[in-house]
Parts: structure tokens; C-alpha cells; sequence
């Protein structure tokens, strides 16, 4: 083999690439048992009874159906992600789009950001469509997510629920005498937007010639293209994309709602927990790998501003914590090995 033209240090480049995923992979699971540690570490012997204790009588059934729930959106989700697929000429089943995001999903409990080279690799597989078609959609589905997060985000701190309203502002006034009211918020917010316009006009252009204000212009342009690229598939593809989109949500917050039926303390909970549950829980997914450990954590903190107790909340948390993922592993694994059966006889 003719080595003489390979440049200096490309071998090494996967096995640095490989080196960086174990990294990272470590430090998010090792996150995720620290916070495990450090939850039990707090809790005296008849606190760990009482929560083994709400796990036994917990009813299994409605578990069960937040499984299926979490699966149905992923289908959704897969429903959506067909769409994006069109305007470049394909049309993949929904058998295969969806089996590609459950092994997505299970690949990134072993690996961070491995599901999104798993969702183009099935869909190769299945659909024959080029890795840098899927992985393009694939751009484009997660930056459309970090916008619509954020857009759920904003709703949540503008009309939050009761309780967690009285918990936030009780909370912050523990620590500062005089809160802002929203009037001084909002022209806060005005003048920043000020400020920020001119800034962008006067000093933006020179900030561009630092590497770390080039790599933002290119995410913040990243999402623009993102966004342009829904509405360039037509009126009516754009409205089933964004309905999509609404129901995914939904359902991750009917998911918070099923469990709560599963525990009698939990059982009166309506919307407004599940869905202040559901915006506490998505930040512990990006604190550890999975959200192992911290997830639960904090979906019991949310549930204390509604009084529920360290030992039903807490069994609480890891039991929504856990369908998600019972869910994803167990029709992952039939999903990846009808991939794998499906790449053997293409290849015969």
C-alpha cells in the first residue's frame, strides 16, 4: 500500500476522535452517578425505605402506558422527520424513519451524540439515502429543537403555573430584597434589544475575524438556514411540520401526567406540574449522559413546590425517568437488529 502521499497525523485523528468520545462519555456518566451518590448520601434509612417503599405500591400499569406514550413520540417525531426529507427527493417509510430514532435515542445512552450518526446510518440502510442527506436533516431537525425549547422555555417563565410562580418568586425573594415587576422587565429586555442591535452593527463585522464569534455567526446563521428550510416546503408541509412539533411537546408533558397517576399523593396533579416537571426534567437531561441520576433529581424538586414529599417524588422522578428509557432500549434492540438483518441481505 503506497503511504507515501497520507498526511502526518491522519491516522491518529480517529483515534483521538474515539479517545474524546470515551472522555466524554466518562465525565457525563460520571456526573450522573455523582448525583446518585450524592442523593442517597442525604437520606437516612427510614427516608430509603419510604421511597423503596412508593416504588412497590406504585401502579404499574400507568407506567406502562407512559412507555407507550414516549414511544408515541417518537413516532411523531419520526412523522416530522420525514418531512424534511422531501424537498431534497426522498420519501422514507415510517417503519424505517421511526426505527432510526429509537436507535438513535438508545445509541446516545451508550455514547453522546452518537444517535445522530446511528439515525443516518439505518436510513442509508433501510432507504438508501446518502449519509450527508440524512445527517443534513438531521442538522437541520436539531436546530429547529434548540429554537422550539427555547420558544417553550420563554412560554413557561411568562405564563408559569401557580405554585411554581409563588415558588420562584418566594425562592428569589430569599435572596434579593426588591424584585423587578414587569414593567421594569420588559424595558429591561427593550434596551437590551437595543443595545444589542448596536452592537451587532458597529462591532460585528470586526468580531468576525476571531475564530470564536465566526463559529457563533455560524450556528446563528445555522438556525436561520434551519428555519428557511421549513418554510421553503410549501404552506402545507410547513403547518404539519409545526403541528408536529406542538404534539411532540405535548406528549412529552402527557407523559409527566400519566405518571403522576401512578401515586395516589401525585394523582391530583394537573397540567401545570406536569408540565413545570417536564421543563426541570429536560435541563437534568443535558447535565449527565441519559440524564441518569440527575433527571430524577431534579423532577423532585419540581414536584415539592407542589408538596409532594422527598420519597413519593423521588420514586416519581426515576419511574418517568426510567419508562423513557425502558421504552427506547427495548424496541431499540429489535429496531438494530432489524437494521443489522436488513444490511446482511442487501449486501447478499
Amino acid at each position: 500500500m503506497n503511504t507515501e502521499n497520507r498526511e502526518p497525523g491522519s491516522e491518529s485523528t480517529p483515534k483521538k476522535g474515539r479517545w474524546k468520545d470515551v472522555l466524554r462519555l466518562v465525565v457525563f456518566l460520571g456526573i450522573g452517578v455523582f448525583f446518585i451518590y450524592w442523593f442517597l448520601l442525604k437520606l437516612d434509612p427510614e427516608q430509603k425505605a419510604a421511597i423503596w417503599q412508593s416504588f412497590r405500591e406504585a401502579n404499574y400499569w400507568w407506567v406502562a402506558a407512559a412507555m407507550a406514550c414516549s414511544l408515541m413520540s417518537h413516532a411523531v417525531r419520526a412523522l416530522r422527520w420525514q418531512l424534511l426529507f422531501h424537498p431534497i427527493g426522498y420519501r422514507p417509510g415510517l417503519n424505517n424513519t421511526f426505527g432510526s430514532v429509537v436507535v438513535a435515542y438508545m445509541a446516545n445512552l451508550a455514547f453522546p451524540r452518537a444517535g445522530e450518526v446511528m439515525r443516518c446510518a439505518t436510513m442509508r440502510t433501510s432507504e438508501k439515502i446518502p449519509m450527508e442527506k440524512s445527517l443534513g436533516t438531521v442538522v437541520t431537525e436539531r436546530i429547529i429543537d434548540v429554537i422550539a425549547f427555547a420558544i417553550v422555555i420563554v412560554i413557561g417563565l411568562l405564563a408559569m403555573f401557580g405554585q411554581a410562580k409563588d415558588w420562584l418568586y418566594d425562592t428569589l425573594s430569599e435572596k434579593y430584597d426588591h424584585l423587578p415587576n414587569m414593567f421594569m422587565i420588559g424595558a429591561a429586555l427593550a434596551v437590551l434589544a437595543v443595545l444589542t442591535l448596536l452592537f451587532y452593527k458597529l462591532l460585528w463585522k470586526r468580531l468576525l475575524k476571531i475564530a470564536f464569534f465566526r463559529k457563533i455567526d455560524d450556528l446563528v446563521r445555522g438556525m436561520v438556514d434551519g428555519v428557511k428550510s421549513i418554510l421553503h416546503m410549501g404552506t402545507r408541509q410547513t403547518l404539519l411540520f409545526v403541528a408536529y412539533s406542538i404534539v411532540i411537546y405535548l406528549l412529552y408533558i402527557l407523559g409527566g401526567l400519566i405518571i403522576f397517576q401512578a401515586f395516589g399523593e401525585t394523582s391530583g396533579l394537573g397540567f401545570d406540574a406536569a408540565f413545570v416537571v417536564y421543563l426541570f426534567g429536560t435541563v437534568g437531561m443535558t447535565f449527565s449522559q441519559g440524564g441518569i441520576g440527575v433527571y430524577p433529581v431534579l423532577v423532585q424538586m419540581a414536584l415539592a413546590i407542589y408538596g409532594i414529599g422527598l420519597e413519593v417524588g423521588t420514586a416519581c422522578g426515576w419511574l418517568l425517568w426510567g419508562s423513557q428509557q425502558a421504552a427506547v432500549i427495548a424496541v431499540g434492540a429489535i429496531y438494530l437488529i432489524y437494521f443489522s438483518v436488513k444490511k446482511r441481505s442487501s449486501k447478499k
